[in-house]
């Protein structure tokens, strides 16, 4: 690390114009190539991909994006001939736009009827692109909505609903990233009081992460990246991005303080907390590249793209921020530092103020903090025993969409079940099947959960036919997911007895239905494996049995109860209006495997940077009440600094709009303050001051057979290994000592007065 920091201060505008030549070309290829994101939920194997793909080779063309149009009156009837006709004419304008595939309407014959609610205030048209949703332009969703819009007034209300009509909803844009980092600017400017020691460390971000995001664009033409994926990227780059640098910078400054010159400073800074850098970025990509064994696609890209984002941020502040530190030289400092240390030179910086009484006071009472800790954190836990997974659609947008406003419509004309019908698509073969298949509809409408069937639907050739059931409940909810079971588990198989028909269930709430159950049965291996992985780089580094073991569980506990507010705020739906993401609905399935990694990879940076500054002291010293006071002390201002930044920085993509992006952004928010502020500062130094040395023991012949990751300075290595073969040495000579019998009489009551005088 050292070697690195030397040349790029030494060569430092060679390595600046490094990293703007690499932003600069990965900006330029990612605006030529465009983007190639996509949400492809389908998991070849399962029942819902075999539908899907059944349906696209009997009905070709057909397996294009689906949107609506929907149009409601209050007074009146849309039967009405001036409804009719101006309708009419828009669907006709909309069936000629450029991608759109076919138009059904309500006032095409008979069968258009079922498409007009009892009432007969509301209607809707299903327009099918000719493409999926990942493949059409935003251009010409834009145009659909403009064209549908043309027919609003004179008491008729329009409004579309669709994944392709999505595109169109305008986002926050970059207004999130912005407040986000405008706020760290603020904090960093606050703990530091200089501005340009402020500027660095989001610098560094901004430029890895922008090289980052360029960089995901290009992945996307390589694999499947999820459209969320650079949102995702940018969140966890810019928090951790300029934690990473805050970090370097404090150690950078503490070195110029105590009289280094800015070279020293900068490459010392490297040389011992780059290490811890390095490492702490190390296990958060392996906790995201965990991701990789469920062998999911979708997952996949999400994975390799967050840990692109993470290893460029890393390299960023261990090369790009050492270069930099060189051009600001003493401006690191503050006017008011700066002059101090020309007027009474290099002085050492003990911790004082709030953070050395907060750690005098954990070591006085450890067992009430920890016991005060495990509560809050318990508590907090308690929601997410009712986490539900499943389909959170438009109905959970916010109540001004367009596409909410649609989903409402659609639901109280023609029953919640109609916004995520199933869709049955069967392969016949023979007579049999197909008298099996005509008999079918009937059964279907006589289940419990079916609000209505269509009729069997064939392709040209007669081999594939198709139905769609409408269920009686919303898409999201527990009871459809229970008709989807009930029909692959019941129904169908009854109905197809006897016969070669084979029935597939496809459709929304199937296609999810499908992952969730993959995902969760993966979970357990998933989860196993990241904090088996975690364990082993804190036991090479640590070189103990008992840090890894609470890191497993402090992190455990910080995932938990981040679930359990992402469980009250998204599920519960409590605030979500008023944060203008509309109403609470059940978790998407993916969302607990990207979080767990993520979390458990954050909830490591700062188990990382406070343990390693305990571990330097303990090697110094080998005093475990004094290494757990003076890291706690020195390192909880910057710890507690670094969780403010990255829990704005988190918060700030709540105005992104997007409710997936929202959801990461306040699940790592809430991770990553109750990870500094409870588990950090307060139950992790309370349960190592009341374990004591066990907190770094280690039998002895694992640790030869371990090799060695060295996190910690040199020099501390090299005091704790000269203490070591001194007390080698000391019990060499004690050993070779001829034992002699030692006659003790029994004290007097006077010298028993000198003792406890003594112990006094």
């Amino acid at each position: 690390m050292a070697a690195i920091a030397r040349w790029c201060i030494k060569h430092r505008l060679v390595a600046v114009l490094l990293w703007l030549v690499a932003l600069g070309g990965a900006t330029a290829a990612a605006a030529v190539a465009g983007n190639a994101y996509s949400n492809d939920y389908e998991v070849p194997g399962t029942e819902s991909g075999r539908a899907t793909a059944l349906l696209e080779r009997g009905f070709p063309g057909t397996g294009g994006d689906s949107d609506t149009i929907v149009w409601h009156t209050d007074k009146g009837s849309v039967r009405a001939t001036a409804v009719e006709q101006r309708v009419t004419t828009m669907l006709d304008e909309v069936a000629e736009l450029p991608g759109i595939s076919s138009v059904t309407g309500p006032y095409d014959g008979p069968a258009g009827q079922a498409q007009i609610s009892e009432d007969g205030r509301t209607a809707y048209a299903t327009v099918t692109f000719g493409a999926q949703v990942d493949d059409i332009p935003e251009a010409q969703a834009q145009a659909l909505v403009d064209t549908a819009e043309k027919a609003e007034g004179d008491g008729v209300q329009v409004e579309l609903g669709g994944t392709a009509v999505a595109l169109t909803e305008a986002k926050g844009g970059h207004i999130a990233e912005a407040v986000g980092v405008a706020v760290a600017g603020v904090v960093l400017f606050l703990a530091f009081g200089s501005l340009a020691a402020s500027v660095l460390p989001i610098a560094t971000a901004l430029v890895s992460v922008g090289t980052a995001y360029a960089g995901i664009a290009l992945l996307g033409h390589v694999m499947t990246v999820a459209d969320f994926a650079p949102m995702l990227g940018m969140l966890i780059g810019l928090g951790v991005g300029i934690d990473y640098a805050l970090f370097i910078v404090t150690r950078h400054r503490k070195g110029l303080k105590r009289g280094l010159s800015v070279p020293e400073a900068a490459q010392n800074a490297v040389a011992t907390t780059g290490r811890a850098v390095v490492f702490a970025g190390a296990t958060v990509c392996i906790a995201l590249l965990g991701m990789l064994i469920l062998r999911l696609n979708f997952l996949n890209g999400v994975a390799i793209a967050a840990s692109l984002t993470v290893v460029l941020t890393v390299a960023a502040s261990v090369t790009l921020l050492p270069a930099l530190l060189s051009f600001i030289g003493m401006r690191a400092l503050s006017r008011r530092e700066r002059r101090r240390l020309a007027e009474h030179g290099p002085e050492p910086e003990l911790p004082t103020g709030f953070a050395a009484r907060w750690s005098a006071f954990v070591e006085r009472h450890p067992k009430l903090l920890g016991a005060v800790a495990a509560v809050v954190m318990a508590v907090l836990t308690l929601p997410t025993l009712s986490l539900h997974l499943g389909t959170s659609d438009q109905g959970n947008n916010p109540a001004t969409a367009t596409t909410r406003q649609a989903y409402d419509l659609l639901a109280d004309g023609f029953g919640p079940g109609v916004n995520g019908p199933l869709t049955l698509v069967a392969d016949i073969d023979g007579a049999d099947d197909r008298l099996a298949l005509g008999e079918l509809p009937a059964k279907l409408a006589n289940t419990k959960g079916v609000e209505s069937v269509s009729p069997v639907t064939y392709n040209s050739t007669g081999d594939t036919a198709v139905l769609t059931v409408v269920p009686d409940s919303s898409p999201q909810s527990k009871a459809t997911s229970e008709l989807v079971d009930r029909l692959r588990g019941d129904v169908i198989p009854a109905a197809a007895d006897g016969t070669s028909l084979d029935v597939h269930v496809g459709g929304v709430t199937a296609s999810y239905d499908d992952f969730a159950e993959i995902i969760v049965g993966k979970l357990p291996l998933f989860v196993g494996v990241v904090v088996a992985l975690g364990c082993l780089l804190l036991l090479l580094a640590f070189r103990s049995i008992g840090i890894p073991v609470k890191a497993a569980l402090m992190n455990v506990m910080a995932v938990a109860a981040a679930f359990g507010v992402v469980v009250a705020i998204f599920q519960w739906g409590w605030g979500t209006e008023l944060l203008g993401l509309g109403s609470g609905g059940p978790i998407e399935p993916f969302l607990p495997v990207i979080m767990v990694s993520v979390l458990f990879g954050l909830s490591m940076d700062y188990q990382v940077f406070l343990v390693s500054r305990m571990y330097e002291e303990w090697l110094e010293t080998g005093d475990n009440r004094r290494a757990v006071r003076v890291g706690l002390a020195e390192t909880s201002r910057v710890i507690n600094s670094a969780a403010v930044i990255m829990i704005s920085v988190f918060l700030a993509f709540v105005l992104s709009g997007d409710r997936v992006v929202a959801m990461f952004g306040i699940a790592l928010a809430a991770a990553v303050a109750l990870d500094a502020f409870v588990l950090r500062t307060l139950l992790v130094p309370a349960l190592m001051h009341m374990l004591g040395g066990a907190n770094w023991w280690l039998p002895k012949w694992l640790d030869r057979l371990l090799p060695r990751i060295s996190i910690e300075p040199p020099d501390s290595r090299a005091i704790a290994d000269a203490r070591d073969a001194d007390a080698r040495d000391a019990a060499e000579e004690r050993a070779k000592i001829p034992s002699q019998r030692v006659t003790v009489s029994a004290p007097t009551e006077e010298k028993n007065e000198d003792v406890r005088d003594i112990a006094g």
